[in-house]
């Protein structure tokens, strides 16, 4: 592993990555436990992955924790995940202000039950000053809810005339997400195996450079997290333009 470390760049770093967390249910099967064991043993995963991003200089890290799809698991499946995060958030807060980073969160936050969104507030107020790393918690979260929210505000600005239809544009349209505070992220990684972005960051990462790896989620570590980058860092990233432009502006 330190070989791997020492092969990452820092000055090409991605500025922002994003985590399809996948993988923890099946990893629960493949040892004769219940899908909340894999949920569970997850949380180390989110431990690894957040000291790794905080320690490289990793600016932004999203990860995917519930999505709005998910309310559709099972009452006990869900239920557990909500006391989960309750409990995570509580016992990292002290990591996270010693090792300066600020938890943020974007969702239908308001649907979350009450214990878990006081939890989260309270996390968030608790860590807003640090800046070292900005952790950013999905959850109950889709793009498409997301896109359609961005639309009925923008909807609303432009009946009450407060913008006009002609105002409209791309940064216009992202001001009106919930990342709108945060860069788009530039490398987008996804645990187990499989090879769909379901439903996340979809307007956001119109040019990330995405990472499938066949790791199951609760077993991926410092190691596979310096492989996407490394990955990342292999990559030429052109916008639309070709490798002679690119090189030419160099």
């Amino acid at each position: 592993m330190p070989d791997l470390l020492q092969q990452i760049n820092p000055d090409k770093l991605p500025v922002h990555i994003a985590v399809i967390m996948d993988g923890n249910g099946r990893w629960a099967k493949t040892k004769g436990k219940p899908r909340v064991f894999g949920h569970r043993n997850g949380v180390i995963a989110v431990r690894e992955v957040t000291e790794a991003a905080a320690e490289l200089g990793v600016k932004y890290l999203t990860l995917y924790a519930f999505s709005t799809e998910n309310w559709s698991r099972p009452a006990i499946e869900v239920n557990a995940l909500m006391s989960l995060l309750v409990d995570t958030v509580k016992k990292e807060l002290a990591t996270l202000n010693k090792n300066n980073i600020r938890l943020r969160a974007i969702g239908d936050l308001q649907q979350l039950p009450d214990k878990t969104h006081k939890a989260l507030l309270e996390g968030i107020e608790q860590t807003k000053d640090n800046d070292r790393m900005t952790l950013i918690l999905a959850l109950n979260y889709s793009s498409r809810w997301e896109i359609v929210e961005a639309t009925r505000a923008i909807a609303a600005k432009v009946r009450d005339s407060q913008i006009a239809l002609e105002d409209i544009d791309v940064n216009l349209f992202s001001a009106h997400l919930a990342t709108r505070d945060f860069p788009e992220p530039e490398l987008m990684i996804r645990t187990s195996g499989e090879y769909r972005i379901s439903n996340y960051l979809l307007w956001q990462a119109a040019y990330a450079e995405l990472y499938f790896t066949d790791v199951l989620w609760p077993d991926f570590r410092k190691e596979h997290f310096y492989r996407a980058i490394l990955d990342f860092q292999s990559r030429e990233r052109r916008f639309g333009k070709t490798s002679e432009q690119l090189a030419h502006a160099i």
